[in-house]
């Protein structure tokens, strides 16, 4: 594998969401990722399920005997990076949390994913994206005025505040050691990301320039420029048509009566607007507005379905969708000009366990000690 992370090697403990997500994106970027998986009895079935474990190098362990803590500390001492999305505590119950870790290898970058952080009353609560969010302040703004709060997929707190900050804090805390030399923990919580998120939100409240009634905001579906409509065939369109010269060729291409649309910013008309907008899009289908859309400058594309995005012209030219082993998938961001990033297929459970404690210099006898012992799979 080559990248910009080329060289570096990652110890994943398996998991789901936010932490498998993060490897991915290092894997991505040409780090040596081994994931330490669990056990399983299917791992065919395991491996297709597998949403992020593109690029690694799998070894099964059981981390529950003895010998499998052992098997994993002389792994982690190898490590320039370990990665692990537990509950807090658990690790170091295991006898591998960051003080067992970085005393055998000082120079570890110890990276944490939890959904609440390590402390805190809320720490060994059980939670998903979508509380991270709430309790994040994230969750209540998205939606339309008069409506309830509207879920956006998992992709705030778990992914964009979480796998993602973990991935940036550790590659931070790569170039750190290139000085000192030293490793240390990066503590990445969906919460705080989900808050670091939400920074525009905050800031335009503490100048008075968002309300905290829901779907009234200029990016909450408040603005009749900044909104999603409906076209005759049942299709969508997004407009995001903020600044002035984008909100006049949007009034222009539609047809539309500027002594209606001005001044844009008017708030008390922007409930009659949108109905204007919404019966000029219904005129017309989705593809007649892209076409009619095609050389005017509103801020404007169509709204797609993950399927057609995947087919999109844009999309295609760019090479934005891959195909690992057998799977299409979103293709390595972001882009290097140099060293750039690829994506390679993903493991079966397993699959490189002999090969991964041969290079730690483990005789065949050994490892077949463990093996028939179930240790290692």
């Amino acid at each position: 594998m080559t990248g910009t992370l080329t060289g570096v090697r990652v110890v994943e403990m398996g998991g789901q969401g936010p932490a498998p997500f993060c490897a991915m994106l290092l894997a991505d970027m040409g780090a040596d990722v081994i994931r330490v998986e669990r056990p399983t009895s299917d791992p065919e079935k395991t491996r297709k399920l597998d949403s992020f474990g593109r690029g690694r190098r799998s070894i099964v362990v059981d981390v529950k005997e003895a010998a499998g803590r052992d098997l994993v500390r002389e792994l982690i001492a190898t490590a320039d990076v370990l990665i692990e999305g537990n509950r807090p505590g658990v690790m170091e119950r295991l006898g591998l949390g960051p003080d067992d870790c970085l005393s055998t290898n000082p120079g570890l970058v110890y990276g944490r994913m939890t959904g609440w952080g390590q402390n805190g009353p809320l720490a060994q609560v059980a939670g998903h994206d979508i509380n991270y969010i709430a309790v994040a302040g994230a969750l209540e703004p998205i939606g339309r005025s008069g409506d309830a709060p509207v879920p956006p997929l998992a992709l705030v707190g778990d992914f964009g505040g979480g796998g993602m900050l973990l991935a940036v804090g550790i590659c931070g805390a790569l170039v750190e050691r290139s000085a000192s030399g030293r490793g240390q923990v990066v503590d990445a919580a969906c919460v705080d990301g989900a808050s670091l998120l939400m920074t525009v939100v905050h800031h335009l409240r503490s100048v008075g320039r968002w309300a905290d009634d829901r779907g009234t905001n200029l990016f909450d579906s408040g603005a009749p420029f900044y909104e999603v409509y409906e076209t005759r065939d049942g299709g969508y369109v997004s407009v995001g048509a903020v600044e002035p010269k984008f909100y006049e060729q949007l009034v222009d291409v539609l047809r539309l009566d500027r002594d209606q649309m001005f001044p844009q910013f008017d708030r008390s008309q922007w409930q009659s607007r949108k109905k204007l907008l919404a019966a000029a899009f219904a005129e017309r289908t989705r593809d007649d507005w892209c076409a009619v859309m095609a050389e005017a400058e509103a801020c404007f594309a169509p709204v797609l379905s993950p399927g057609e995005a995947e087919t999109h012209p844009h999309h295609r030219e760019r090479d934005a969708f891959v195909d690992v082993d057998g799977f299409l998938e979103p293709a390595p961001a972001p882009r290097f000009g140099r060293t750039p990033s690829h994506a390679h297929p993903r493991p079966k459970p397993g699959q490189d366990t002999d090969s991964i404690l041969s290079e730690l210099g483990w005789a065949k006898d050994r490892i077949s000690t463990l093996r028939t012992a179930g240790v290692i799979g």
